[in-house]
């Protein structure tokens, strides 16, 4: 698994309502090989209670995943940037592509808006270019969770065809050897937890 994670892809939610929907973005982004995400909350109705609801949703891919939470926006993006070369983001504008013609195999990062607003005006400023997903129906919206299901697996495609989730993976021995120890230690940290649990509840 250490070895298919992609150190150059992540994705960014910003003031994403629904908890479930963080859940259900957790675990496309474990499926799809993605190590971290962003979460970016600057609306004052949001609270970081949405992260723990959330991760009940997320089927244990909080466990493997890495979150980082901000509530400011120019501090989310500067480490964003600091780790990722580009920041595209959903959102129709006249110089969207399509999503089938961005190159995802790059170092990138995928910025989603949240279910009513979209991405906000102060996000879009750090953002390197616009795409949207292709529909054919009346409805032009996608619920967030499956928006970011469909670009992340278009991001699986482009990588896969290209190596990336075998031998031309770009994360360096000394990444994959840090991931491991630390998926490693999660594993044996639960393992006691049973344990002293189980030892417990015989008493």
């Amino acid at each position: 698994m250490v070895s298919q994670r992609q150190f150059n892809l992540t994705v960014i939610l910003e003031n994403v309502h629904d908890p479930h929907n963080i859940g259900a973005v957790m675990r496309t982004c474990d499926a799809v090989g993605v190590k971290e995400i962003f979460i970016l909350y600057t609306d004052i109705l949001l609270k970081g209670e949405n992260i723990a609801v959330g991760a009940k949703a997320s089927s244990g891919a909080k466990k493997w995943v890495d979150i980082h939470l901000f509530n400011d926006t120019a501090a989310c993006f500067k480490e964003v940037k600091s780790k990722y070369d580009l920041i595209l983001s959903t959102h129709l504008a006249k110089d969207a592509k399509s999503l089938h013609q961005l190159d995802l195999t790059q170092s990138v990062a995928l910025l989603f808006g949240n279910e009513h607003a979209g991405v906000s005006p102060a996000a879009l400023a750090y953002s390197d270019g616009n795409f949207i997903i292709p529909q054919m129906g009346m409805v032009q919206s996608l619920n967030i969770s499956v928006a970011c299901a469909v670009t992340l697996y278009e991001a699986l495609r482009q990588r896969n065809e290209k190596g990336l989730y075998g031998e031309n993976n770009p994360s360096t021995p000394a990444e994959r050897e840090a991931l491991f120890k630390s998926y490693y230690d999660l594993h044996e940290q639960k393992l006691i937890h049973r344990k002293e649990s189980s030892a417990s509840g015989s008493k």
